[in-house]
C-alpha cells in the first residue's frame, strides 16, 4: 500500500510539475520569434521600382528582425495575386507577409476577388507611396500635356495608355482625367512597370502612366514626363507640371504598406512593426525612396489599419462614380 501510495503521489507531482512547464515553454517559443527566415511577397515582377524598394526595406530590416527576409516575386492580377494568395494559403505566424497597394482595397469592387482587405489581413507597417504621371517618347508630337490632352479630345479612341494592371491606380486616375476632360483613350494593361515601359519604347502604345522609375529614361532623352500627379512638383521632375497646375483637381500618390494574413499574435505583430520601423529609418532605405521620387509615409499598426478602413471606403465610392464597379 505504502509503495502504490508513494507512486501516486509521485505520479501526481510529476504531472503537475509538466503542467506547470508547459506553459513556460509555449512562451518561450512565442517569444523566439522569429527562428528562421521571414518572406516578402512582392506582388510585382522582379526588377521595376517596387521590386527595387522592398528589397532594400527587406535588407535594412533583416539585421534588426534578426532573421533574413526573402522576396518572392508573385506578379499577376493588378498587384494583387500576392496578397490574395497570402490570405488564402499562410499561417498567421508572421512568417509570411505582402505588400498591400491601393488595388487591394479598389479591386472587390470591381470584380469578384477571393479576399475582404477589411477583414483578411493584418496591417504591419505603412512605408511610403508612389510617385506617378504620365509620359510619352520623347520623340512624340507632344511637347507638353495640354497638346496631348487636346488630341485625344479631337481623335476620340485613337490614344492607347499603358499600366501596370487594370484597377491600379494608374488605370483609374487616367479614366478620373478622361471622365473629367470627356475624353476616350484605351488602357493597355500589362503585368508590371517594366513590361508598360517596353510597351512605350516599342511604339506599342502612345503614352504610359507609370513613376518615378522612368527617370533613367527621362535622363537618357528617351521619354518624356507631360505631367505628374503628386500634390507639388517632384523634386525629380521639377520642371513637369501637376495634374493640379493644368486644371485638373486630380492628387494622386497611391499608397502602401506591408501586411500579413489575419490573426498574427499581437506580440509577434509588434516584434514585425519595430524591425520594419528601424528599416525604414536605415540610410539605405531613405536612400533609394529618394531615387525613387517617393515619400517616408510612415504609420503604426493601428493607425494604418485605420487608413486602410478609410481608404477601402474612398475606393468603393470612386469606382462607383467612374462606373468601374462589377456588374
Amino acid at each position: 500500500m505504502n509503495v502504490k501510495r508513494t507512486t501516486r503521489r509521485g505520479l501526481g507531482l510529476g504531472l503537475l510539475a509538466a503542467a506547470s512547464v508547459l506553459p513556460a515553454r509555449k512562451a518561450r517559443a512565442q517569444g523566439s520569434f522569429p527562428n528562421r527566415p521571414v518572406t516578402l511577397i512582392v506582388p510585382w515582377p522582379a526588377g521595376g521600382a517596387t521590386d527595387r524598394h522592398l528589397r532594400v526595406l527587406a535588407e535594412a530590416t533583416s539585421k534588426h528582425l534578426g532573421q533574413q527576409i526573402i522576396i518572392d516575386n508573385k506578379p499577376g492580377a493588378s498587384g494583387t495575386l500576392g496578397g490574395a494568395t497570402m490570405a488564402a494559403t499562410a499561417r498567421p505566424d508572421g512568417y509570411t507577409l505582402a505588400q498591400l497597394p491601393i488595388t487591394m482595397f479598389r479591386l472587390p469592387y470591381m470584380q469578384k476577388v477571393s479576399f475582404d482587405p477589411k477583414t483578411d489581413f493584418s496591417y504591419v507597417i505603412h512605408v511610403t507611396g508612389y510617385t506617378f504621371g504620365t509620359a510619352v517618347k520623347a520623340d512624340s508630337p507632344w511637347k507638353t500635356w495640354q497638346e496631348f490632352l487636346a488630341y485625344a479630345k479631337a481623335n476620340p479612341g485613337k490614344i492607347r495608355y499603358s499600366t501596370p494592371g487594370a484597377g491600379t491606380t494608374l488605370h483609374i486616375t487616367m479614366e478620373q482625367v478622361a471622365l473629367q476632360e470627356g475624353i476616350k483613350w484605351t488602357q493597355v494593361p500589362f503585368r508590371g512597370e517594366a513590361e508598360a515601359t517596353a510597351a512605350l519604347l516599342g511604339g506599342h502604345v502612345e503614352a504610359s502612366a507609370s513613376g518615378a522609375g522612368l527617370g533613367p529614361l527621362v535622363d537618357a532623352g528617351e521619354v518624356r514626363m507631360l505631367v505628374m500627379w503628386t500634390p507639388e512638383r517632384s523634386p525629380r521632375f521639377p520642371t513637369v507640371p501637376t495634374l493640379v497646375e493644368t486644371g485638373q483637381r486630380i492628387i494622386s500618390t497611391s499608397p502602401y504598406g506591408i501586411a500579413g494574413p489575419k490573426g498574427i499574435n499581437p506580440q509577434v505583430m509588434k516584434i514585425l512593426h519595430d524591425a520594419f520601423k528601424k528599416g525604414m529609418e536605415e540610410p539605405m532605405h531613405r536612400k533609394v525612396l529618394e531615387e525613387l521620387s517617393q515619400p517616408f509615409i510612415y504609420k503604426d499598426s493601428e493607425d494604418y489599419r485605420k487608413f486602410a478602413m478609410e481608404q477601402i471606403a474612398e475606393q468603393q465610392d470612386l469606382i462607383q462614380k467612374l462606373g468601374l464597379g462589377a456588374r
